[in-house]
């Protein structure tokens, strides 16, 4: 997904500043890159940037940042929320050039269904479900898809598994890392006599758990 996003350079700086701008609709943001040995600061619209987030390739987008007249290829480095309503508060964009390989980590999506769970019983267990992978800017895939059709029983899918001829990308993530795999349901044994007398024995009513909810320090708004 190649997307577009306006935004505007700022001056102030600190909470007052930051306030000011959500209350007229922008958040502050930070752009690496532009400018040799120093960050720019920018104001961008959260609701267009949470739309490019919850998109498909999410923080791999590739954006166009619009920019005093001018258009450059940026991507999310990272991007702060508000821990109750979970609005965008703060984000960082980095410069990207087309040519030059860049680490992205790409989320994995499973095809087909396990002959070890149709035939054997067996369940799918999906242990990891991205992975590291080193890629063009402009080739980034949304997912990797695995098919998962053919895996019997203790049976899995490592890294180095992975069909990567003809790919664009090549991953990074260690290559005896288990991705995913059908392992036997595991059956919870009958608990000894002893453990089953002193289960319907009389307890003591416990104690109501006390929570204690300490002060939160929020971060320094940029």
């Amino acid at each position: 997904m190649d997307t577009t996003l306006q935004a505007e350079k700022r001056d102030g700086r600190g909470k007052n500043e930051a306030r000011r701008l959500r209350a007229s609709g922008r958040i502050p943001a930070v752009l690496y890159g532009a400018e040799k040995n120093k960050a720019v600061e920018i104001a961008v619209d959260p609701k267009i940037l949470s739309r490019i987030l919850h998109s498909e390739s999410g923080v791999n987008t590739l954006i166009g940042l619009q920019l005093d007249g001018s258009a450059s290829r940026v991507m999310v480095k990272e991007y702060q929320v508000d821990p109750i309503d979970h609005k965008l508060l703060h984000a960082d964009f980095y410069l990207v050039a087309m040519d030059k390989m860049l680490t992205v980590t790409v989320p994995i999506v499973l095809k087909g269904e396990a002959r070890g769970v149709k035939q054997q019983g067996g369940i799918v267990d999906f242990v990891h479900r991205e992975i590291e992978v080193e890629v063009l800017p402009g080739d980034i895939p949304e997912n990797i898809t695995l098919d998962i059709s053919e895996l019997m029983l203790n049976q899995g899918i490592r890294v180095r598994d992975l069909q990567t001829e003809g790919a664009k990308w090549k991953p990074l993530s260690e290559p005896d890392m288990m991705i995913v795999h059908v392992v036997a349901l595991k059956v919870e044994e009958e608990a000894p006599a002893a453990e089953a007398a002193a289960a319907v024995a009389p307890v003591a009513p416990a104690e109501p758990e006390v929570i204690k909810k300490g002060k939160t320090e929020k971060e320094e708004e940029k």
